[in-house]
């Protein structure tokens, strides 16, 4: 039996959907990043160019959406929450953006690989690595291709446009 795509609301859509796009840069850029000024244990070759600001300017990016993002999951979007993989890849992004966000970028270039806080951003860089695979594979064990493309749907329902996003806030 063929499964029918559920509706997902459009401001979900929207923030889940320019997350998903920067996540993965921030994730890249951080390879890159990692394999140029720190690299332990791992001998991976390194990419001409300044890949510190590269991933600062992701982060940059990255910020705002999250913070909007983490706001819509802790309240319009808390029932979504009851899964783990969405629980783990918020946990990771907001681990992240906040560890990012205080990182001093000269630390990096300078050597200085023992603060505090680029030991709480690798150790999100790992989380969200797992979870985003987590994520991706319970939505497909879940609902399939339908629920998974649900969030590539542009059709927006007459109820859910813009001056609706704050209903559940009003409330």
């Amino acid at each position: 039996m063929k499964r029918k795509a559920p509706y997902q609301p459009s401001l979900l859509r929207i923030l889940h959907g320019i997350t998903a796009l920067l996540v993965p840069l921030a994730w890249l850029s951080g390879v890159a990043v990692f394999a140029k000024h720190d690299g332990r244990g791992v001998n991976w070759p390194t990419l001409p160019g300044d890949w510190i600001d590269i991933h600062g300017t992701v982060g940059v990016l990255l910020w705002p959406v999250a913070l909007l993002f983490t706001l819509y999951a802790l309240s319009a979007g808390r029932g979504r929450l009851r899964q783990p993989g969405n629980t783990a890849a918020l946990i990771g992004l907001a681990l992240a953006v906040v560890s990012g966000k205080l990182m001093q970028e000269d630390w990096l270039r300078t050597g200085q690989l023992d603060h505090f806080l680029y030991h709480v951003h690798l150790l999100a860089w790992l989380l969200i690595s797992g979870a985003v695979f987590w994520h991706v594979a319970a939505v497909l064990q879940r609902g399939g291709w339908p629920l998974a493309s649900s969030m590539l749907k542009l059709k927006v329902r007459a109820n859910d446009g813009p001056g609706r996003w704050l209903d559940p806030w009003r409330r």
